[in-house]
């Protein structure tokens, strides 16, 4: 009995004092990850839309989106991020539209869980390749075969739930941009 107790207590000191360490390690590193992630979002910024000099953060209804300007003042389009289910968990990604809302620039995935080595694939160039330059003015369409229209894309063999996520979470997010801003340009 006396043996039970002491072992008993001892895994609950490890316990504690792990727990401890844990929540120690993450508050300190706490201000690095929102940095990072700070970081991750402006590259991604630069890489859909290199010309973009000058930011400017718009609150449209509740949406926060961004008005992309280069170096004449002229406005380049506009940077959204949506979220949305995945097959696995959620999928946050950043886009980049004309001032138009009418074609895409490109798409990038700021955070997913997909499968490794399946959904994961939605972050590879190969898939990514496909938004730029789309079509929006109707739903994009994600298809199994080949593409033949301009407002479609090939969705990733064997991860066609994380490709149609993708597709699905741009349509809606797009589709809600376009009520609130009411087909109208902010420059």
């Amino acid at each position: 009995m006396k043996e039970t107790i002491k072992i008993t207590s001892v895994l609950t000191f490890v316990c504690i004092l792990c727990s401890f360490l844990l929540a120690f390690v993450w508050a300190q590193l706490q201000d690095r990850v929102i940095q990072n992630e700070k970081d991750y979002f402006q590259d991604s910024l630069s890489r859909l839309e290199p010309d973009s000099v000058k930011i400017e953060e718009l609150n449209v209804s509740g949406e926060l989106i961004y008005k992309l300007i280069d170096n004449n003042s002229r406005l380049l389009g506009y940077a959204f991020t949506a979220t949305g289910q995945g097959y696995q968990d959620k999928i946050t990604l950043l886009a980049v539209i004309d001032s138009k809302f009418q074609n895409l620039k490109g798409v990038e995935v700021l955070k997913s869980s997909e499968t490794p080595g399946l959904g994961a694939k939605i972050q590879e160039e190969n898939f990514l390749s496909q938004f730029k330059g789309i079509n929006v003015e109707t739903a994009v369409e994600c298809l199994k075969t080949e593409t033949k229209q301009p407002n479609q894309i090939k969705a990733i063999t064997s991860a066609t739930v994380s490709s149609r996520a993708v597709v699905r979470i741009l349509n809606q997010k797009i589709e809600d941009l376009r009520a609130k801003l009411n087909n109208q340009t902010y420059e």
